[in-house]
């Protein structure tokens, strides 16, 4: 069987060199002791250990393991070797924190406890990551994790499908740079509201593609303050705006045309000499008909002042 590289980082040497042997008794390799932070951070890439025994006094020290970003993402589990004084002041670990705490100097049944634990954790912190990594890379949604100072920490593949930039280019610049000048100050205040603890959901905005089109982002993101990343996720729905537009423009047509054929309806065809009115079937009706078929209207006869001087008064002399 492997055995399992622990690194030790302690500044005090008589008990770095005690718990070297402790472990060495106890079946695991210890790839080497390191005095300070600096030491452990070169120490840490070069002999890649599984499982780092720090002193507390050098946790401020560590820059890409301890309880740093490289830690919290699962690279390295750490247990930490605190002073019986110090063990009250201490807050508790949880069930998801990669490092753990043991009181100098501690039983080898401690010891070993600690560091089991520690390694399962990190066992079960890494395929949990798999799975979120997998899942990351294989979604046909664009996920992004944006600091709050503006910045891409974190991208998917479909952000290069649908824009046309690569991760690299996205990140190098501030979010809203990408964004459609139209679109930015509201896109700025939504920014400001999921940072103080609000939710976006679903808005809309256009991003920039690398061929100089736009494209419309459908958004749902949520923050967390504690690590100052907002999480998200966007959907293109260009085809759903473009087929919205055209369907608004159909409309719109059809509205104008409607319009048109009821104009043209208005306008009757009727014979100059017996003034009788064309219908739409071509046929030819009287005044009183057509209109008695086409309205409500009902007709009373009577003679009108002219006709009664020109017809009615001239064949009664």
């Amino acid at each position: 069987m492997t055995k399992q590289k622990i690194l030790i980082a302690d500044d005090e040497i008589i008990v770095a060199k005690e718990l070297e042997r402790r472990l060495t008794k106890l079946g695991y390799e210890v790839t080497g002791i390191a005095s300070s932070g600096d030491e452990a951070n070169a120490m840490t890439a070069q002999a890649a250990p599984d499982l780092m025994m720090m002193d507390i006094k050098l946790r401020g020290e560590m820059s890409s393991v301890g309880t740093g970003e490289r830690c919290r993402y699962g690279k390295i589990p750490v247990a930490f070797m605190i002073a019986e004084a110090d063990e009250a002041s201490l807050p508790p670990t949880s069930v998801n924190d990669p490092y753990d705490y043991v009181v100098k100097p501690g039983t080898d049944r401690e010891l070993r406890a600690i560091i089991e634990l520690a390694l399962r954790k990190q066992g079960a912190a890494n395929a949990v990551h798999e799975v979120e990594d997998h899942f990351f890379s294989a979604s046909i949604d664009m996920l992004c994790h944006l600091d709050f100072d503006g910045h891409f920490k974190r991208l998917n593949p479909a952000w290069e499908r649908t824009l046309g930039f690569t991760v690299e280019e996205l990140m190098s610049r501030p979010f809203i740079e990408f964004v459609h000048p139209d679109d930015r100050g509201r896109t700025l205040k939504q920014n400001a509201l999921v940072r103080g603890g609000g939710k976006a959901l679903a808005f809309e905005n256009r991003y920039l593609c690398k061929d100089g089109s736009f494209r419309w982002f459908h958004w749902n993101a949520a923050s967390h303050s504690a690590d100052r990343v907002i999480y998200s996720m966007a959907r293109d729905i260009t085809a759903a705006k473009q087929a919205e537009e055209e369907r608004e423009k159909l409309v719109r047509e059809l509205q104008a045309a409607l319009a048109e054929l009821n104009t043209l309806r208005e306008i009757l065809p009727i014979c100059s000499y017996c003034r009788k009115i064309r219908d739409d079937e071509n046929y030819w009706h009287t005044v009183e008909n057509y209109i008695s078929r086409h309205t409500s209207t009902q007709f009373s006869h009577s003679i009108c002042p002219s006709c009664m001087a020109t017809e009615f008064e001239s064949q009664a002399r």
